[in-house]
């Protein structure tokens, strides 16, 4: 299905626009920014303060690019010393200086092309980056100098200058360009003409006037991380003009003082682009876009706020406490060992040059530039998170991907005795505004990726994403301590597109989508995509799922307790004549190793490629280095009490998978080769043809075709043992007590924890809604705490009827009033609430 265009979706997010910050403390004057010159009594004054703080600002900016003095003996920083001296030479080597060139370099031809001059100015940054940083070969050359500020002359009379017009993606034009040439400028600032900077400055005032509007679009307001990296560039260029007036545009644009805060990059918002309360972050509109977007606006303005701190232009916006909270609030629960989750990444899971390794490193980069300019209240406890990140990856270490800048500021966090490491973070996270909800234990994690009509169930464009039909559909991806490659290696280039974890799919052949021009996303029309979180420790989710070209069907839900994950799927039902299967595990076992044994009810399974079986009364399996999944029986299926048991199953709780005639656990290894190119042909985002292997082993449900009001339940135990795995199929410390069209919902009596989310009004296990929404209940000898939430926002009030006497209220918020006696009420005013978790503590 193609993807509508929407011009506010806007460019493909290129390679993070990297530059650190110096140490810097955040002015804490009032609401507002600093005074202009204007309003300066003495204006002589005001003029040599401004001179001064331009030449000290402009030294700062040079030294976010180079990182300033470092020991060229020190290991790491010869290492990174190294990376940069190679690429750099490696563009210098390929540079094409001859007098009747087309373009700089050979593969960006014609330099006239937005797309070919926006990548040439980056390699010209990392040139210039090279002759600036002391320890290169190419430091202070006058050949290179003279080469480059040729190279910057060139690019202006053939591809970016003021007498042109947008043509192509207007990122290149209005943020890539600019943003690369503006860096270059301030390292090469004292060996350009005046002429030549003129000229450079005016062309980037045409396309980068001010962080607030999209150029192309005056009627279009900048938000999130585009207005972060236009502020930037419009500070710079304000600091190399010598033009106070938009050094504070810049600064007034973070806030965004042009339209009265509306689109201020510190206060939350409730919809559409910006930072939710609830932690999530959203960009183009209806994008989960924490992981990049979202890292990007916390680098800009995290680096504006550093650049200007101590100046005339700092930035004294009070509600800048907006960003300081995100570090906590939105990246620290989707950040694991220093990987960026993928559910929160979206188109930029199908870049080779940036995965989730080199997105985490962005976004610990830019929490430890924030916390140079922060409170210290803030700034010591971020070291302390990047400090235990860093420490638990020796996959991907951190100081391997960074450059000198960010490098500097993490080896000072590493050596310094009085900061601890702080350890994995554990809890449910629910993030209803981008219908994503994540689970962390000590040793795992397990995010869940939603879609709805309010939030995308994925992005594709300009080339990228081509194959990520399925990524929204309730794909579970589990984070392990102990393989943290398994979605950086290659994932993404070979997995099977149509068994991605978690997802139920109708088997039909997808075209390529986002092949186009421009960006674009497919949004479902379900209204339920989220759930609720009891007491930060336990949670419900549910997704209706409504396939895309498909008639498929299904009631999906998960319940996350201490250390497991039950799956329930209902109603799934399709008439399009096609196998429908739901995907247990697709585990990328890489390229070499461990076969990573298999075992079945007990019996191991074979090792060798290509292997495949069904097992139609499969009770549990162990993927060896992964953990355990257990197939219970529940209300409906074969081998529930209440049902007739199969001819050959003991008839018992502990008995076959599956309600539906014909369901069994299918599993098979292959070998699978793709390259990135199959998946991202982005002209600067674009992967290598180089075929890659990987070995998988997936496990998944055959529903047959067809199928009409079908189910399924399976339990996820990550991190068991075989013997573990069993021992929990034979025990079932957690029962399912309905997955029907009415309810799904578990019981873990041993925590005293009854979890439900309700389709329409009905009854689980005593537990009784008015209608549709989530609901938690944990009873203990302290008392019981109640969860509630609404995550399809079609209700006004949910009354939830809890099935033991109460005779107290202890607390609730405000939205929720109890009735005691036998049979408590509690009324929930879920309207308005935007999916959020209401809670009250009763006895």
């Amino acid at each position: 299905m193609p993807l509508p265009h929407s011009g506010s979706t806007g460019p493909s997010r290129r390679t993070l626009l990297a530059a650190g910050a110096t140490s810097a403390a955040v002015s804490a004057a009032a609401a507002g920014g600093a005074a202009s010159a204007a309003d300066r009594e003495n204006t002589h004054d005001t003029h040599d303060t401004h001179n001064t703080a331009y030449d000290t600002l402009l030294a700062r900016a040079a030294t976010q690019l180079t990182g300033g003095p470092f020991d060229a003996t020190d290991p790491d920083f010869a290492a990174a010393l190294k990376t940069l001296e190679t690429q750099a030479t490696t563009w210098w080597r390929r540079l094409d200086r001859s007098a009747g060139r087309a373009a700089l370099w050979a593969d960006l031809s014609p330099a006239s092309d937005s797309g070919n001059f926006g990548q040439s100015y980056t390699r010209l940054r990392t040139l210039a980056t090279a002759w600036a940083t002391p320890g290169t070969s190419l430091v202070d050359s006058a050949e290179v100098i003279e080469a480059l500020l040729d190279a910057l002359r060139f690019l202006h009379s053939t591809g970016y200058h003021p007498g042109r017009t947008e043509t192509g993606n207007w990122w290149f034009w209005e943020i890539g360009a600019p943003r690369a040439l503006m860096d270059t400028c301030v390292l090469l600032r004292a060996r350009m003409s005046a002429e030549d900077l003129a000229a450079y400055t005016a062309t980037v005032a045409k396309f980068c006037p001010d962080p607030d509007r999209r150029t192309n679009i005056p009627s279009l307001s900048e938000t999130g991380a585009n207005r972060a990296d236009k502020a930037v560039i419009v500070a710079l260029r304000g600091l190399l003009t010598r033009d106070a007036a938009t050094v504070a545009l810049a600064r007034d644009g973070l806030s965004d003082v042009r339209d009265s805060g509306r689109n201020s990059l510190f206060k939350y918002v409730t919809s559409g682009d910006g930072f939710y309360e609830d932690g999530s972050f959203v960009q183009h509109g209806s994008v989960a876009y924490t992981g990049t977007y979202g890292s990007v606006l916390l680098g800009g303005a995290g680096q504006v706020i550093a650049l200007l701190a101590d100046s005339p232009w700092a930035v004294s916006d009070p509600k800048t406490s907006v960003l300081y909270d995100a570090v906590d609030r939105t990246f620290a629960p989707v950040i694991f060992d220093g990987l960026m989750m993928d559910a929160l990444r979206g188109r930029a899971i199908s870049r080779e040059k940036a995965r989730d390794h080199h997105d985490g490193a962005a976004a610990l980069s830019h929490i430890l530039q924030l916390a140079s300019g922060a409170p210290d209240s803030y700034a010591r406890r971020w070291r302390a998170l990047v400090k235990g990140w860093i420490r638990r990856n020796d996959h991907t270490p951190y100081l391997g991907l960074v450059g000198i800048p960010a490098l500097a500021r993490a080896k000072a966090v590493l050596d310094d005795p009085s900061i601890p490491a702080t350890d994995r973070l554990t809890g449910h996270f629910v993030f209803a505004g981008m219908d994503r909800v994540v689970h962390r234990r000590p040793g795992w994690a397990l995010t869940l990726s939603l879609s709805s009509k309010r939030i995308a169930a994925y992005e594709a464009g300009n080339g990228e994403n081509l194959h990520g039909w399925y990524t929204g559909d309730g794909m579970t991806y589990l984070y392990d301590g102990d393989d943290l490659g398994q979605f950086g290696d290659g994932f993404w280039a070979t997995v099977d597109p149509y068994r991605l974890p978690g997802t139920t799919v109708d088997t039909r052949a997808r075209a390529d989508v986002g092949t186009g021009a421009g960006t674009g996303t497919y949004r479902p029309k379900n209204a339920v995509a989220g759930g609720a979180a009891l007491d930060g420790r336990y949670g419900a989710a549910a997704m209706e799922l409504l396939a895309d070209g498909s008639t498929l069907r299904a009631h999906k839900a998960w319940f996350c307790l201490d250390n497991v994950v039950v799956a329930l799927g209902a109603g799934i039902s399709a008439s399009d004549g096609r196998t429908i299967e739901t995907v247990v595990e697709n585990r990328d076992l890489h390229a070499a190793g461990p076969t990573r044994t298999l075992t079945v009810d007990g019996r191991r399974q074979p090792g060798h490629q290509g292997w495949s079986a069904r097992f139609d009364h499969a009770r549990w399996a162990h993927l060896e280095g992964t953990g355990g999944y257990v197939f219970p029986a529940y209300p409906g299926s074969p081998a529930s009490p209440t049902s007739p048991a199969s001819p050959n199953s003991p008839g018992s709780p502990g008995g076959p998978a599956g309600a539906d005639s014909g369901l069994g656990l299918r599993a098979l290894r292959e070998e699978r080769t793709g390259s990135w190119r199959d998946i991202n042909t982005g002209a600067d985002t674009g992967g290598g043809t180089t075929p890659l292997t990987r070995r998988y082993l997936t496990l998944w449900l055959d529903h047959g075709t067809s199928p009409s009001a079908a189910a399924y339940a399976y339990v996820l135990l990550p991190g068991a043992s075989a013997s573990a795995t069993a021992a929990w199929a034979q025990a079932r410390p957690v029962r399912i007590v309905a997955n029907d069209a009415t309810a799904q919902a578990v019981e873990a009596r041993r925590a005293g924890l009854l979890a439900a989310h309700f389709w329409r009004p009905g009854t689980a296990a005593g537990l009784t809604a008015s209608g549709p929404g989530t609901v938690l209940v944990r009873r203990d000898h302290r008392g019981v705490s109640v969860a509630v939430a609404d995550p399809g926002r079609t209700g006004a009030t949910l009354r939830v009827e809890l099935p033991f006497p109460v005779r107290e209220v202890r607390r609730a918020d405000d939205t929720v009033a109890v009735t005691l006696g036998r049979r408590p009420v509690l009324t929930v005013q879920v309207g308005g609430s935007r999916g959020r978790t209401h809670t009250a503590e009763v006895v």
